[in-house]
């Protein structure tokens, strides 16, 4: 039986017994590897306009046709299965694919083998020309790809260092560093660990890197704890947030953390950016965040396509994610929760609230919409036009901290909180790949649903939030049977910007009354 690898991770190579095959065919270079891929058959009809998108009909059949038999005089007759409708690599042929090889480690926990496996990202530098639709494919599957490959990473340096074995953490966290050159956290373990391994001279040459790079490129210095790092009294241990776990719900792979005891569990879905780990590192964040868990379990998650969740080739609705909350609740094991919907992750905790009334004790609402945009029956949002021009500036501006003087007017100005929020964006999403995730909440529409809810439901929202307006949230409170409005002071859209302790005290409030 000949055996057949194909690599994606890198330039695409297909090798037969070890020997590269000369395919000088990018487009068919393209089908085998979609098809490696797809572990199916696929459509003569779905090679045709994904390769061929502009082509007449029987000029892009003719086309295929030529491929099709170009491919089987260059790997031999037998090696694809081809009839009239579908083509498929043979099942009388043994077939490896290295970013399968690379998913199953990662599946297995088995993550310094996914590291090992993982030598560069989805089909890099490859193009097959003229073909958005693959393209498009390619992205978002390198996308996925390269975001289990953080985390696997992440996983090793964790492992590594509580081991002692602090070179080879510092290997694994050069890795990181190569992901995000702009990242403290990655440039943190880097250096300490190479502290510890005993190379003071490695790493104050990266540290000298690091503050290069943030100078540069973002105009601020390193922080503190950064700082602090090479001086004689530093302690070189490694605070980590509450350990992220992961559980698979239609076919995607979920992160999510649990922190804190309590009688009831309080679940927190943000906006559109997320990040269960990298929100543990702003000050701010951090004493929020400890606050919620003082009241309950804590459950922190982060929706498909944004965070440490696969990225996922299609705009994600509030359907999708209210699923992404059912799945990560039984993961926890939890039965009864307060759903606390901030901005956009507020629509998905509604239709779960609606969906599923006996597992959800109350419903918090803050700073949050039914409606993406506005329409002459709903003025509490951006008109399409404006959100597409919002966005368009947004994804321009991506990797810098981006929106920060509209979603926290308060925190606009202190360089550190620019760093973190420009670094929490980088790590949470690419611009292509969270312009899907903003597009589906454009479209979203749950106003139809605020007449079915049946829970306890408090709506807080700030008089001058810059993001949202005060009438989104009187709307959500006006529709929903027995909800109660606060309206706070301020003009921060974040939760934990500006003064936490009347959001935290309402919240409190909330939630002891449904636990008592």
């Amino acid at each position: 039986m000949a055996l057949f690898s194909v690599r994606t991770l890198g330039f695409p190579e297909i090798r037969r017994d070890g020997r590269p095959c000369q395919l000088a065919l990018r487009k068919g270079l393209a089908l085998l590897v979609y098809l490696a891929e797809a572990k199916t058959s696929v459509g003569r009809d779905a090679f045709a306009t994904m390769l061929w998108p502009e082509g007449a009909e029987e000029v892009v059949r003719a086309r295929l046709r030529r491929l099709l038999h170009r491919l089987q005089l260059s790997l031999g007759e037998n090696v694809l299965t081809i009839d009239r409708s579908t083509v498929r690599w043979s099942e009388s042929i043994g077939l490896q694919v290295d970013s399968r090889l690379f998913e199953e480690a990662c599946d297995r926990g088995e993550f310094e083998r996914a590291c090992r496996e993982y030598s560069g990202d989805f089909l890099e530098g490859f193009s097959p020309g003229d073909c958005p639709e693959f393209d498009e494919w390619a992205f978002f599957r390198r996308e996925a790809l390269r975001g289990r490959a953080i985390q696997a990473l992440e996983r090793v340096v964790q492992d590594k260092n509580a081991a002692g074995d602090y070179a080879a953490a510092a290997v694994h966290a050069g890795r990181l560093v190569e992901f995000d050159p702009l990242s403290e956290v990655y440039g943190r373990h880097l250096i300490r660990n190479l502290l510890l391994a005993g190379d003071r001279a490695t790493a104050q040459r990266h540290f000298e890197a690091l503050t290069r790079r943030l100078r540069d490129e973002l105009c601020v210095t390193p922080e503190s704890e950064t700082r602090a790092l090479l001086s004689d009294s530093a302690t070189l241990t490694i605070d980590d947030p509450p350990s992220t776990r992961y559980v698979s719900g239609g076919g995607v792979h979920l992160a999510f953390q649990t922190y804190g005891v309590g009688r009831i569990d309080v679940l927190l879905l943000p906006g559109f950016v997320s990040h269960v780990e990298r929100v543990w590192e702003e000050p701010r964040c951090r004493a929020f965040l400890s606050a919620l868990a003082r009241m309950g379990r804590l459950i922190l998650l982060d929706r498909r396509g944004v965070g440490l969740s696969d990225r996922v080739g299609f705009n994600p609705g509030v359907d999708a994610t209210a699923q992404d909350i059912g799945t990560v609740l039984d993961a926890a094991g939890s039965r009864r929760v307060v759903l606390f919907g901030a901005s956009e992750g507020g629509p998905a905790c509604i239709k779960f609230a609606v969906d599923h009334p006996d597992r959800v004790a109350g419903l918090i609402l803050f700073g949050s919409l039914a409606k993406g945009t506005a329409t002459h029956d709903y003025r509490h949002a951006l008109l399409a036009a404006q959100y597409d021009e919002w966005l368009r500036q947004l994804i321009a501006s991506w990797g810098g901290p981006a929106g920060i003087e509209t979603f926290a007017p308060s925190l606009s100005g202190d360089p550190q909180a620019r760093a973190w929020w420009a670094g929490m964006l980088r790590a949470a999403s690419s611009p292509g790949a969270i312009k899907g995730v903003l597009e589906a909440l454009r479209d979203m529409d749950v106003r139809h649903l605020l007449g079915r809810i049946s829970v306890p439901t408090l709506v807080l929202h700030r008089r001058d939030d810059r993001a949202v307006r005060i009438g989104a949230g009187r709307h959500l409170a006006s529709h929903i049977a027995h909800a109660r409005f606060v309206e706070l002071a301020g003009a921060d859209h974040w939760a934990f910007a500006g003064d936490q302790r009347p959001v935290l005290d309402n919240v409190r409030q909330f939630v002891e009354s449904l636990a008592a």
